[in-house]
């Protein structure tokens, strides 16, 4: 067969550099008449550098005008880090096969990085004209626009049993579900293979496999980190996926490369871009989704609240405390005579003055945790790993924390009025975490709050702190906070992933405004509770 041969020709270049990987992959494509290119590129992340060169082929249309492409990617390094040699091979022997067809009305780019992480990253860029000049090169060569892409990861060396479909991309964008769904038919209607997604290899149709399956794809939209060398292709609104074997079966590099091609002449019969099918969607099966209009209506709600905590604290905060009204009391003495007075009609109650807000020290406090919150940022996303850890979340939250109660204890005029900006600035947040800032009463430094339950309130509020939700998190994934740190610098770096700006720049200074408002007793508070009291 011509992918044992060109496994067995890979497998004597596993040790050798990239450099040279690449030059013998340069001559294996050109032999095929493929046009090819290089590029070189190197990224700064936590104290490290990760360079490489990428090389990959374009293939021309026979029918085509060169104004469409579809990119088949395999990386030297698998999505575990491991030599995707079966990968590679069959990427090359596809790229010969489809040569010699003349159905063809797209090109086809052969794109071979070498790692799952970097590489297709850069490329994509570069593609784009979206790249630094200075750490990433130019592409020597071009096709038309990418209408989708289909990265291999097959670094298995037995038979499988079926296909694991990997489709989440950065910043929990998502591929058109038409590609999903269009390699599920491919795959099990033609060639009688299992497909799997979100690791459920053995998904029985039972509820709690639909649950998990979503619930693990939820976790990772929240995370918004690259699952795989597709994930780089889908924030340019190009549709792909990565398929890796899993399992143990009687399917081998054949019946991969069917489903493979199957894919490919399904993209290259399209005349549009996929545009009908969904964009936002939860799969709880291979073939069963949520869609974005059932679930959407739940996550607004939960938005909605802190909006409309904000207009009610916003309101109150104008009502000064000699206009509260007082009950009726009984009396048994004789009124004295009524003036005479111009009577109002009934049915109107008396108006209602309100008093000036001074928005000065609360805003100022408000702004003052979201410019701080730059440091952080900056500092775990450039800061060599080594020293990530003992720059730690925990560390940052404590010593603010501790400054926070020590300067603003006896200076907030108004504790509402901050728990008013806190509860606006928190409607964009996740919204599940930061429920319980909407239990921070205004009035909670008297009577009705003590001692005892504004201490409940700030365990409640450190149980939902950045550094209270990661630490655990990171530990029952299996890793370690400097780990997790590395991680989401190169994400922000190489990726531009959002994660790390969610966390510092807008949950922790809100987690920050709401336990300073907890922590911030005020005589005006305590002087509107006690004459709601009288």
């Amino acid at each position: 067969m011509p992918c044992f041969r060109v496994r067995r020709e890979l497998d004597t270049l596993v040790n050798e550099s990239n450099y040279d990987i690449n030059n013998h992959l340069e001559v294996i494509l050109s032999t095929a008449g493929i046009k090819v290119g290089r590029q070189n590129y190197t990224y700064n992340s936590a104290g490290k550098t990760y360079n490489g060169e990428n090389v990959y082929g374009i293939l021309q249309a026979p029918r085509g005008d060169a104004t469409e492409a579809i990119v088949l990617v395999a990386a030297w390094s698998s999505v575990n880090e491991t030599f995707n040699g079966n990968g590679v091979a069959l990427a090359i022997t596809l790229a010969r096969y489809f040569k010699r067809w003349s159905l063809w009305s797209k090109d086809i780019i052969i794109l071979i990085p070498p790692d799952s992480r970097t590489g297709t990253q850069a490329w994509v860029d570069a593609y784009h004209d979206a790249h630094d000049s200075n750490n990433v090169a130019s592409l020597p060569l071009k096709s038309g626009a990418l209408q989708g892409a289909i990265a291999i990861d097959y670094a298995m060396d037995q038979r499988f049993d079926g296909i694991h479909i990997i489709y989440d991309g950065t910043n929990g964008q998502l591929p058109n579900l038409d590609l999903i769904n269009s390699i599920v038919n491919i795959g099990g209607g033609q060639m009688g293979m299992q497909t799997a997604i979100q690791g459920m290899q053995h998904h029985n149709d039972s509820y709690r496999d639909r649950l998990m399956t979503m619930l693990r794809g939820m976790l990772k939209q929240g995370l918004g980190i690259c699952a795989g060398p597709h994930s780089s292709f889908i924030p340019y609104h190009v549709d792909a996926v990565t398929l890796q074997p899993y399992g143990e079966g009687w399917h081998d590099e054949m019946a991969m490369g069917r489903v493979i091609e199957g894919t490919f002449r399904s993209l290259n019969n399209l005349l549009e871009h996929l545009h009908q099918s969904f964009f936002f969607y939860l799969l709880m099966q291979r073939d069963r989704f949520v869609s974005i209009g059932t679930y959407l209506p739940s996550a607004m709600l939960l938005a909605a609240n802190f909006t409309i905590m904000a207009i009610f604290l916003w309101v109150k905060s104008g009502q000064p405390a000699a206009q509260v009204q007082m009950p009726v009391v009984a009396t048994f003495e004789k009124p004295p005579p009524a003036k005479p007075t111009l009577s109002k009609a009934p049915g109107i109650p008396p108006a209602i003055n309100s008093t000036e807000r001074d928005l000065s020290l609360p805003l100022g406090i408000v702004a003052g945790c979201h410019a701080a919150s730059v440091i952080p940022l900056f500092v775990l996303s450039n800061v060599p790993a080594r020293t990530q850890q003992l720059v730690s979340t925990k560390l940052i939250g404590h010593v603010l924390h501790l400054l926070c109660r020590a300067s603003i204890h006896h200076i907030v005029p108004s504790s509402r009025m901050l728990h008013t900006k806190d509860a606006a600035l928190s409607a964009d947040q996740v919204a599940v975490l930061a429920c319980p800032w909407n239990g921070i009463s205004d009035a909670g430094y008297t009577e009705l709050l003590n001692t005892i339950s504004k201490y409940f309130v700030v365990a409640l509020l450190s149980a939902v702190a950045p550094p209270v939700v990661v630490y655990p998190a990171t530990h029952l994934a299996g890793s370690s906070v400097a780990e997790f740190l590395q991680q989401a610098s190169f994400g922000w770096n190489v990726w531009a992933v959002y994660t790390p700006v969610v966390i510092w720049c807008i949950w922790w200074p809100a987690w920050l405004v709401a336990m300073t408002n907890v922590l911030s007793g005020t005589s005006d508070d305590a002087e509107i509770f006690t004459t709601e009291k009288k």
